[in-house]
């Protein structure tokens, strides 16, 4: 049974080899651009510089990525890194801290280690990048652009044709709510209201993101350490249903449901209740400590993060949920990157030609 397993993740390895190859040789990408928004999960190297301790630059984070540690909170590649090859980038999406001399018309990395939806979630630990603050920074992206282009009215055409990725939420419960010793949320709202109130300040950030030029979003939903999230998905589900009636002459949104990630031996993983790496009492890997040989049998790298091995099934899956019903709603990455995508090009190499 193990070996039946085994190759399966082989097939599944081969697959996503042949679909970046073959997008690679073509020498374009399914849509020009992708903006990351989020947290860990997604973090690229942004909190390297910060005063924090959710840092990730060191071994043996990294171990398994081409560049070595950059702040991947990971021992190779994220669940957007992924995706981002799978959509037949290149190169990998670079962080906003460090976009000297990267192409932004490709897009920019905003996702910092311990942000939440709310201002003040990891404030008790160190200092993250919150989703508003993301977004601020994206929009001195979006000038740069709009210099680049020729003017905002070009930028916005050209910002409508690319993937807007916000996967944010779990540290507004693990780094906010179920710190009743640090915050005041959970003596403020009901988990009920508490799941509504992040939706509302999601809900007001990704119409920020629309003013500006955004057009196709992908939302990620949370893992459930509790039953509390569940109302946050549940409620996050229902906003992607409420902004596909509400913009649906212009505006595509999908949710990802990650609950549906939960059969980790089924999937070929032996172990999902230990990290991969010895870690410290905040869950990270111990700076330089051996981790374990056989990082493809484990779901965890430390104690919070997975594998590239699980970021690996997860991304796939994202990308063609065909064989997954439910995991993406209501539909996965490849339609809603097929979409007018001759169109794409055309005002691509356009833009390409005025600049």
């Amino acid at each position: 049974m193990e070996s039946i397993i085994k190759t399966w993740l082989v097939v599944l390895i081969v697959f996503l080899s042949a679909n970046y190859f073959k997008q690679c040789v073509n020498g374009k990408s399914q849509v020009p651009c992708v903006f990351i928004f989020g947290d860990s999960l997604s973090d690229s190297g942004n909190n390297n510089n910060l005063p924090t301790s959710a840092k990730s630059n060191y071994k043996p984070y990294g171990i398994d990525f081409p560049m070595g540690p950059t702040g991947r909170f990971t021992n190779g590649r994220t669940a957007i890194d992924i995706i981002t090859q799978l959509l037949g980038f290149e190169n990998f999406i670079p962080p906003f801290a460090n976009i000297s001399g990267s192409d932004i018309l490709k897009g920019v990395n905003y996702a910092s280690g311990g942000a939440g939806i709310r201002m003040e979630t990891y404030s008790a630990k160190g200092y993250a990048i919150s989703l508003g603050l993301q977004l601020r920074n994206h929009r001195a992206i979006v000038s740069q652009i709009a210099s680049r282009l020729g003017g905002i009215d070009k930028a916005q055409q050209y910002l409508n044709k690319c993937l807007y990725y916000v996967n944010i939420g779990s540290n507004d419960y693990i780094n906010n709510y179920f710190l009743p010793q640090f915050y005041p949320t959970s003596h403020i709202y009901s988990p009920e209201q508490y799941a509504e109130a992040l939706i509302q300040e999601l809900s007001l950030n990704l119409l920020a993101l629309h003013d500006i030029g955004a057009r196709k979003y992908v939302l990620v939903g949370l893992g459930l350490s509790s039953s509390t999230p569940s109302l946050f998905n549940y409620k996050l589900k229902s906003l992607v249903e409420h902004f596909n009636n509400k913009f649906s002459a212009d505006s595509k949104f999908i949710f990802i449901n990650t609950t549906l990630e939960s059969d980790a031996q089924s999937d070929g993983f032996l172990v999902s209740n230990a990290p991969c790496c010895p870690s410290r009492l905040n869950g990270l890997c111990i700076p330089d400590e051996r981790p374990c040989y056989n990082r493809s049998d484990y779901v965890f790298w430390d104690e919070v993060h997975p594998t590239e091995a699980w970021y690996l099934l997860f991304a796939t899956r994202m990308y063609d949920s065909s064989n997954n019903p439910g995991f993406t709603y209501p539909m996965d990455f490849k339609h809603l990157v097929e979409q007018e995508i001759e169109m794409e090009y055309d005002i691509t190499s356009q833009f390409s030609a005025s600049s």
